[in-house]
């Protein structure tokens, strides 16, 4: 199972703003209104940057048709979709996804069929402004930690001219 489909969607002049703050998030949907698909045999994802007052729509991956065999091989193109996201919300979802998503600090949320993606970001923007559950502040505080050693791997690489 590969990605067959990949929309990114990039403004210039909010981009750099919201990435300071933004956390991203994933969505299983067949539509892109509500969550309706089980992760691992998911059409689709949309990817929106969230932080306290904004959201935006930053990527709509698709994958191409699956065989319901229960073979784990294709869960790795979904996972790996999901890179940079902090959280993903699904209406059903398989302990090795689960699994494996954990590995990455990818959080799996499992919510009720048909539950709208608009009210789940509200949701979101209201616990990012209250202040955030535990699963949100550990990967708020892990993507910090990550960009600081970004830049220390870069220091380690050294400079050439």
């Amino acid at each position: 199972m590969t990605v067959e489909r990949r929309l990114r969607i990039l403004n210039c002049c909010s981009e750099t703003k919201q990435m300071d703050t933004a956390v991203n998030v994933a969505f299983a949907t067949s539509d892109r209104k509500v969550i309706d698909q089980h992760f691992g045999a998911a059409e689709s994802f949309a990817i929106y940057a969230i932080d306290r007052n904004t959201a935006s729509l930053i990527e709509v991956v698709q994958f191409g048709p699956l065989d319901m065999d229960g073979n784990e091989s294709k869960l790795t193109a979904k996972i790996d979709a999901l890179e940079g996201c902090v959280a993903v919300y699904c209406q059903a979802i398989g302990a090795s996804a689960v699994n494996q998503l954990r590995a990455r600090w990818i959080q799996p949320i499992k919510v009720a069929a048909d539950t709208s993606i608009t009210q789940t970001i509200r949701a979101l923007q209201t616990e990012l402004r209250e202040g955030p559950n535990a699963w949100l502040a550990r990967a708020i505080e892990n993507r910090q930690a990550g960009r600081a050693s970004r830049f220390d791997a870069m220091e380690a690489e050294g400079w050439d001219e």
